[in-house]
């Protein structure tokens, strides 16, 4: 064969693309490719996750970064398939339409002239002689029937009689099939370009907010915040979220699943700008708080102890709620406190909180419930630099001790300080004392801004639409012809064909077969 030339080349490879089989396999290559999505943290939803994942995994961590799985659904690998999907779709869209149109416009197809050659087929011989009033009457009966189908019915001359008075019935139907077919795919192309266009305008943000705690919605306040390659910052709705109560209820029937929590409730209050009023509402899992065009999703919860330090002579130079983050089912959560100012040294402290103290056999403390029954939190207690003089930004969940001195704890000589609720103890070497104030919850919300969900919602029923006649509605043609037995008697010929699978075939073309007699027979 000839060689293709560049030209040829492009040809080729676009045919290919735009195939429906390479749409499929695109799609679920598509499907595959967001697996690991769901299998690491991403930095767009969990970015706390994701430093946790470096600090437990470091090497691994480094391999998967490289690879772009933490940014799974804006990595170049990813984004390549969506391109290329889009691209397939497209091309498969656009010429399928414009055959459609033409399908649409054109009349159904000739009656063949062997009609015992079709699937299904049905010949009737009527005890009436042929004459031309009887035919014309007969195909007039058979075209309305068919109409009355919801048929696309045309008559044509039948061979051999140069007159043109003898006429057969074509009729076609299902024509909706296709179109929902290519309904299906027009929304599916609709869903990516929202999607994409969506995320480029969107932002996703992470607040933890402690009971009592207020957050406003703009970009400082948030913990960390993803914006979309478009986003500016007129795009946040001002208002406020206030966390009243956050309850979680406990199983406690069945010893099997004891403390297990079967439902958690956030009850907040929100405020909208030039709204001098709040309104109560609440948060659940999977039940998310639509406001100021986001969406405030339940994302985790644990304990914030209240944490006061005084200096020797009982001012207080440190008071603050801190969230501990749970390590284990039980809550047992760890936390840390900084202390830059007010004491002679700078102090930092890294606790662990216990909600239900319990010892183990080797002496080491755990939490055996997650609720609220001995509650303990055990401090180490460092002194020196905490780094914060540098300018450079640390985390809050973290203390680094490379340039302190642990004078608490294990290797100390002196046992970690240890706390209840309103008890206070006195921290070493003179520098002052610490005390539990009190206990609450917090909780993680995840705020989401997505401009394009209404078009998405209505793509996704337009996809549905599609689907259910692409499934349900059967394209077929039928054809009545009348013939003259060798008597000179009327023969009745009914057959029809299908594309595709058709199980009601049969019964459709012997149905029109009964009515179309019965009318003739009964014409007296």
């Amino acid at each position: 064969m000839p060689a293709l030339g560049l030209v040829g080349w492009a040809r080729w490879i676009w045919r290919q693309l735009t195939s429906m089989k390479t749409a499929l396999w695109l799609l679920v290559l598509l499907a595959i490719a967001a697996v690991p999505g769901s299998l690491v943290p991403q930095r767009t939803a969990d970015p706390n996750g994701v430093l946790q994942y470096f600090k437990n995994n470091p090497d691994g961590a480094r391999v998967l970064d490289s690879l772009q799985a933490f940014d799974v659904y804006t990595s170049v690998w990813f984004s390549a398939i969506y391109l290329l999907l889009f691209i397939s779709l497209v091309g498969c869209v656009i010429p399928r339409t414009r055959h459609h149109w033409i399908a649409l416009r054109a009349a159904p197809p000739l009656t063949p002239r062997r009609l015992s050659r079709m699937p299904v087929h049905e010949a009737h011989e009527v005890d009436v002689q042929d004459s031309g009033p009887v035919r014309a009457e007969l195909v007039e009966e058979g075209m309305r029937l068919l109409r009355r189908s919801r048929y696309r019915v045309v008559t044509y001359p039948e061979p051999g009689d140069p007159t043109g008075a003898s006429q057969s019935v074509s009729a076609e139907r299902g024509y909706l099939r296709e179109t929902g077919n290519l309904l299906f795919h027009v929304a599916l192309v609709g869903i990516l370009a929202t999607i994409a266009i969506g995320g480029g305008y969107g932002y996703i943000g992470q607040r933890v907010v402690v009971e009592g705690q207020t957050f406003v919605n703009t970009r400082a306040a948030y913990d960390s915040f993803t914006p979309g390659r478009f986003f500016d910052n007129s795009m946040l709705d001002p208002y406020s979220l206030t966390l009243e109560k956050f309850s979680v209820q406990y199983e406690v029937q069945n010893p099997k699943a004891l403390g297990m929590a079967t439902d958690y409730t956030a009850r907040v209050s929100v405020r909208d700008q030039g709204s001098s009023q709040g309104h109560t509402s609440s948060i659940k899992v999977n039940e998310p708080l639509s406001v100021g065009g986001t969406e405030v999703y339940l994302l985790g919860n644990g304990y914030a102890p209240e944490i006061t330090v005084k200096d020797p002579t009982g001012k207080v130079v440190f008071s603050d709620t801190i969230p501990f983050l749970p390590q284990d089912a039980n809550l047992t959560s760890l936390g840390v406190v900084k202390v830059p100012d007010g004491l002679k040294s700078q102090v930092g402290m890294i606790g662990f909180f216990y909600p239900t103290q319990a010892v183990a056999a080797n002496g080491a403390f755990y939490s055996a419930y997650p609720d609220l029954v001995t509650p303990l939190v055990t401090f180490n207690v460092y002194t020196g630099d905490l780094g914060l003089d540098s300018g450079a930004p640390k985390s809050v969940y973290t203390l680094d001790t490379s340039s302190m001195t642990q004078v608490t704890g294990r290797g100390t000589g002196i046992d970690s300080l240890q706390l209840t609720p309103g008890q206070t103890v006195q921290l070493p070497n003179g520098l002052g004392s610490v005390e539990l104030t009190g206990i609450k919850r917090f909780a993680s919300f995840q705020v989401a801004h997505d401009p394009t969900q209404g078009f998405v919602f209505g793509f996704a029923i337009v996809i549905l639409v599609g689907l259910a006649l692409a499934l349900f509605v059967p394209r077929r043609r039928l054809w009545v012809r009348i013939n003259t037995s060798k008597t000179g008697r009327l023969v009745l010929e009914y057959a029809g064909l299908a594309r595709g699978d058709d199980p009601g075939l049969a019964a459709a073309v012997t149905d029109l077969a009964q009515r179309h007699r019965s009318r003739f027979t009964n014409r007296d």
